[in-house]
């Protein structure tokens, strides 16, 4: 079934699926919430225990992260955004729907424009490919003159993902040797300006819930683009491709049983943030009539 722009469709929960996969999307924040191996009869993706984390992939725009005071300004005038802006409480349509791929459309409209001045058309592209899913994010600038804003996904894995197994036997492999600190996030949700160590001239970072006391890993301009999800005591993992993603998060609320791989185009403010939408860290522009395009890539083994 392919739909057009004339004809969108109101749906709950949307499935795609091929021979070796599945997949499940919520149309609320077209956020992806089953990700289903056939052979392996496993769910890859967090179950959204709401004693933990009640989602399981939302998707983070206009902003990524929090500003500071929850506040931008914009042409001299002051806008409040939530923490990873609005689009992961929203109802999009589907555009279009086929056995195994999906797209989702989320337009401007009154509500965001008090918040939000610009005019857009933001799509989310799932698509399946025998044992791998791909999330595409498309971002249209409908408007008269400039459009600023991030964008970022959220994706929450299961883990341990075999019986036997803990948490601590995890590891993650980046496909470059990286030597890279990680960026320290403040009780108010923003970048500290000191970063700490974390990677010393390394591809791996053995897990464990200790990592997330102090909130997320925050990774800026790292060389890698690929990150693999393993273990030495089982051969069930992941890979992760994150091409043209210049900020990645590593993230699991406390104590809990996943591990988000977050690529993001965009980040939260800095403590001491000016605030000033076009000059915020990692801000993407868009002139009138130009699409931004990026794509993020898990592949189930």
């Amino acid at each position: 079934m392919i739909l057009t722009n004339l004809e969108p469709m109101q749906i709950t929960m949307l499935e795609i699926k091929n021979a070796q996969i599945q997949a499940r999307i919520n149309a609320k924040g077209a956020e992806l919430s089953q990700l289903y191996h056939n052979q392996h009869q496993l769910d890859y993706l967090w179950n959204g225990d709401p004693a933990f984390w009640a989602k399981h992939s939302p998707v983070l725009f206009p902003i990524v992260g929090t500003l500071k005071n929850n506040t931008y300004y914009y042409k001299g005038r002051s806008y409040n955004l939530p923490r990873h802006g609005f689009a992961r409480d929203k109802q999009f349509v589907v555009e279009e729907q086929q056995a195994d791929s999906a797209t989702f459309l989320l337009q401007a409209d009154e509500s965001t424009l008090k918040i939000y001045p610009f005019d857009f058309e933001f799509r989310i592209k799932y698509s399946l490919y025998e044992s791998s899913l791909t999330v595409t994010y498309e971002v249209l600038n409908i408007g008269d003159g400039a459009m600023y804003f991030s964008v970022g996904g959220h994706p929450a894995f299961r883990l341990p993902l075999a019986e036997g197994t803990a948490y601590s036997d995890y590891y993650l492999e980046f496909d470059k040797a990286e030597t890279a600190p990680r960026w320290p996030i403040s009780k108010e949700g923003l970048i500290e300006t000191t970063p700490l160590p974390l990677l010393e001239q390394t591809k791996r970072l053995p897990l464990s819930k200790e990592l997330f006391l102090n909130d997320a890993l925050v990774l800026k301009g790292i060389s890698s683009s690929i990150v693999n999800l393993c273990s030495n005591k089982t051969p069930r993992g992941l890979r992760f491709d994150y091409p043209g993603f210049p900020f990645l998060g590593i993230w699991a609320a406390r104590n809990a049983d996943f591990i988000c791989i977050e690529p993001w185009c965009g980040i939260a403010d800095m403590v001491g943030a000016g605030q000033q939408l076009d000059e915020k860290e990692g801000i993407n522009e868009l002139a009138p009539g130009e699409q931004f395009r990026r794509s993020w890539t898990v592949t189930l083994f």
